[in-house]
């Protein structure tokens, strides 16, 4: 029988009261030496937030090594250097504030679960966990769950896990996890550093092809803009079916939904926005009403038509902004903004608006 099984009222299990009052002596020690570091929820009721460690942190120096020396060599330079912190790389300031709304969360509901659970994901070695281990303790951060896997592929994992979200600097394996119907982004660092917020997760979305499918993105790449005004007034009230970060809103509107019950909607520590190249007048509404079918609410929408957003999210200033096309990417960290590529739909197929020559798939 499984430890869990074993109940203090089960005779068999327990024998006499003697045994019962050192079970729940033993419980209650137990639930004092977690007082301090809290337990991470139970992954049912968690939001699970599963980072690579060179997202969480800057290994530029340490890949180099792996790349040119192979894995002998990078284990040995990790255990020699595993006192030495890494610096924060992209995800650092997202986990951050991640941690930041379970405090809160936890002010209001000190009993719930409904937490963020961030999650190490790792192809790394065991070897090097130490090195990782301490890092996480140097800056304080609170990941207890950790899934080194040594050179394999995380996909099972990441299920296993029930992942919310999966953050990654290795596109291969974020497109196997989007395959999989696992939210996933590949991060990249920005050029200059921003000072973002330490009081509010500030989270941006791309539409087309990140919270709703290519549907209509496939038809302005094969038959223009006129076109594609046409056909979204036309079916301006036929929901957009939903897209690889749509799953992700709907936990961010949950937990947002937590904090308004309690009457702290002007003090929420989680705020959206919805950034997107369309036009408000010519294809805004089905967008806005595809979020509203969906029981969705989105803090702020900005209808760039067209015009570059890497100015507006510097505005913004959000922890993590998803775009599915590499040259919004591009814009928004040149001008300082923490962006995650969504490798999904059309847009992969196009680079600056030009077809691409497609590699062919091995079989």
């Amino acid at each position: 029988r499984k430890m869990s099984e074993l109940k203090p009222n089960d005779s068999a299990a327990t024998g006499d009261s003697g045994d019962e009052t050192d079970w729940i002596a033993a419980k209650k020690f137990f639930d004092n030496l977690k007082t301090k570091v809290p337990r991470p929820p139970k992954p049912k009721f968690a939001v699970t937030i599963a980072v690579s460690s060179r997202t969480l942190f800057n290994m530029v120096a340490e890949r180099k090594i792996y790349e040119q020396d192979g894995v002998e060599k990078y284990v040995a330079y990790q255990l020699e250097h595993e006192n030495e912190p890494l610096k924060p790389g992209a995800a650092f300031p997202f986990v951050k504030a991640l941690m930041n709304v379970n405090s809160r969360l936890r002010e209001l509901y000190p009993d719930s679960e409904e937490l963020f659970d961030i999650v190490l994901m790792t192809n790394n070695h065991a070897q090097v966990g130490v090195r990782l281990i301490n890092s996480i303790n140097h800056y304080g951060l609170t990941i207890e769950r950790f899934c080194m896997t040594g050179g394999k592929s995380p996909i099972g994992y990441l299920k296993a896990y029930m992942t919310n979200l999966y953050l990654s600097k290795d596109s291969e394996k974020v497109t196997e996890a989007i395959e999989e119907g696992i939210a996933a982004a590949t991060m990249f660092m920005q050029k200059t550093d921003t000072q973002l917020s330490d009081t509010q997760l500030k989270v941006a979305f791309d539409g087309d092809a990140v919270l709703f499918s290519d549907e209509s993105e496939i038809i302005v790449k094969q038959h223009g803009l006129d076109t594609f005004f046409e056909h979204e007034k036309k079916f301006e009230n036929k929901p957009l079916a939903q897209g690889p970060l749509k799953c992700f809103l709907e936990v961010l509107g949950k937990l947002q939904r937590k904090f308004y019950a309690k009457n702290e909607r002007m003090n929420c520590p989680i705020r959206t926005y919805l950034v997107t190249a369309r036009s408000a007048a010519s294809s805004g509404a089905r967008v806005l009403k595809t979020l509203r079918s969906w029981g969705l609410e989105i803090d702020e929408a900005l209808f760039l038509a067209g015009a570059p957003k890497g100015p507006l999210l510097q505005k913004i200033k959000p922890h993590i902004f998803f775009d599915d096309q590499m040259f919004h990417i591009e814009g928004a960290k040149e001008l300082g903004t923490i962006a995650a590529h969504v490798p999904y739909g059309i847009g992969q197929k196009y680079r600056k608006g030009k077809l691409i020559e497609q590699p062919v798939k091995k079989e």
